[in-house]
């Protein structure tokens, strides 16, 4: 009896808020993704749990007294679920992922500002049939950034399908290669996005965005356009992007760097399984060579929202300096309420 009266009061506290703004939230959401992998990179080979990007976080929308406008707010945090910790023992157990707040006008679009993913990232969709994995597509393309201190304009969906993404980001300072980045504006990211459930479709263009150049062996400020497409049809997933990245003229005097990117994927579901596969090459203009990702799995759906996975990845380079081959084994939940 006292259990059930603790468990009562304990449910009593956690409902109430909720009770309090039930038209709007907040959502306490999250996922747990974790597989066990053996890694072989060539020069060792080990086995290794793996939290790929879980993460727990909280979101939702505030009436206000202005017609047709509220408030939005979103605190997400990623944990590594297999030791508890980001980045060591003494370090805090939570990282930050996308953290913002602003308003949304239900005609007029949606404007935040905070540390999230650019409209760039965003724009990729969901042709990456193994995000957050060794397979992702992250491993041969860089652009995928989350960075601090950008604004954001939204569109809302115009004809239902079609929706514009400007972004922002100053540098607040910043000293790169002699050059103080203290403008309104010092990078861009910007996306064109059509999407009427069968085709995604999406153009991004990044200007003066910090990310990965695999051709010059690092981060720097790039220049980046991409296009991606993915299409649905029945039980069938076909996706494909094409990206070209450059140092910006900003960067450095040091020469002229390129990755070009062309990534495949492909998948089909067959009652609970869904089986994938991702095949992407990155041409390196400098360095005259070539980057190639390959990647096969299969899905088991044991529930609404959990998983069961199994999959191979392979990322190579043509002149042998990397040879990373992973096998995992794993688990996804994911939850709200």
């Amino acid at each position: 009896m006292k259990k059930q009266l603790l468990a009562l009061a304990i449910g009593s506290m956690v409902v109430a808020p909720s009770v309090a703004m039930a038209d709007k939230g907040p959502t306490v959401y999250g996922k747990v993704n974790v597989s066990y992998e053996n890694q072989d990179n060539g020069a060792e080979d080990q086995w290794e749990l793996e939290s790929n990007a879980s993460r727990i976080g909280v979101k939702g929308e505030l009436d206000l007294d202005i017609e047709n406008v509220v408030a939005i707010y979103q605190a997400e945090f990623q944990v590594d679920v297999d030791d508890g910790n980001r980045g060591g023992s003494n370090s805090s157990p939570f990282s930050q992922r996308n953290i913002f707040g602003g308003f949304k006008h239900s005609q007029l679009g949606t404007l935040k500002a905070g540390k999230f993913d650019t409209p760039f990232k965003v724009s990729q969709g969901k042709v990456d049939q193994f995000g957050d994995l060794r397979g992702d597509i992250n491993e041969i393309v860089g652009g995928s950034e989350r960075p601090s201190n950008i604004i954001q304009y939204s569109s809302p969906k115009l004809v239902d399908v079609v929706s514009l993404n400007l972004a922002m980001i100053p540098g607040e300072g910043d000293e790169d290669f002699a050059d103080r980045r203290d403008g309104v504006a010092d990078g861009f990211s910007t996306s064109v996005v059509f999407d009427n459930g069968m085709l995604y479709a999406s153009l991004g263009y990044d200007s003066e965005i910090e990310t990965n150049l695999f051709d010059l062996g690092g981060d720097t400020l790039v220049d980046a356009l991409h296009v991606a497409a993915k299409l649905n049809i029945n039980n069938f997933e076909l996706g494909a992007l094409f990206q070209q990245s450059e140092n910006s003229d900003s960067a450095f005097d040091g020469g002229d760097f390129e990755d070009t990117t062309y990534i495949v994927s492909a998948a089909v579901k067959l009652d609970r399984w869904k089986l994938k596969a991702q095949y992407g090459m990155t041409d390196l203009d400098t360095l005259d060579d070539d980057l190639t990702l390959m990647a096969l799995g299969a899905d088991y759906k044991v529930g609404k929202s959990s998983k069961v996975f199994g999959y191979f990845a392979n990322v190579e380079a043509d002149n042998g300096i990397q040879d990373d081959t992973t096998f995992g084994i794993g688990f996804e939940h994911n939850f709200s309420m």
